[in-house]
């Protein structure tokens, strides 16, 4: 079982930086792939980003690609995603994930399914 709590999100303005942290309760963590979602209201679930197991691959989003980055602490079992620049079409509910099925492989997945553990989201909103 692998459970997610982030911390991070609230309001930022248009241009400025946030930090989102996700922490794992899990032994596995340093073997699975972490990723980051985003919801907007009326909108489908959208890959933000992810990174693997060791950090040798990550992959970003089209929307956030060049703004965003990606890390991971598998000391402290924590995965952060900071994103620079943010618009008001940044604004959404972000969610970290894990994909346990990745163990130990140099995989991101941009696909919510291959997803099997979420965190319990956090709300950004991004004021002019």
């Amino acid at each position: 079982q692998v459970r997610l709590v982030q911390y991070g999100g609230g309001s930022v303005q248009t241009g400025g930086s946030l930090t989102l942290s996700c922490a794992a309760s899990t032994r596995i963590f340093d073997s699975v792939t972490m990723g980051w979602f985003r919801q907007a209201l009326g909108n489908e679930r959208e890959f933000v980003g992810g990174i693997n197991w060791n950090g040798d691959k990550i992959n970003y989003g089209d929307s956030v690609k060049g703004r965003a980055t990606i890390s991971r602490d598998n000391a402290k079992n924590t995965a952060s995603l900071r994103l620079n620049y943010l618009k008001p079409e940044d604004a959404a509910m972000y969610y970290c994930a894990a994909d346990s099925k990745g163990y130990r492989l140099r995989r991101v997945s941009v696909r919510v399914r291959d997803y099997d553990y979420w965190g319990q989201g956090t709300e950004v909103t991004v004021s002019s």
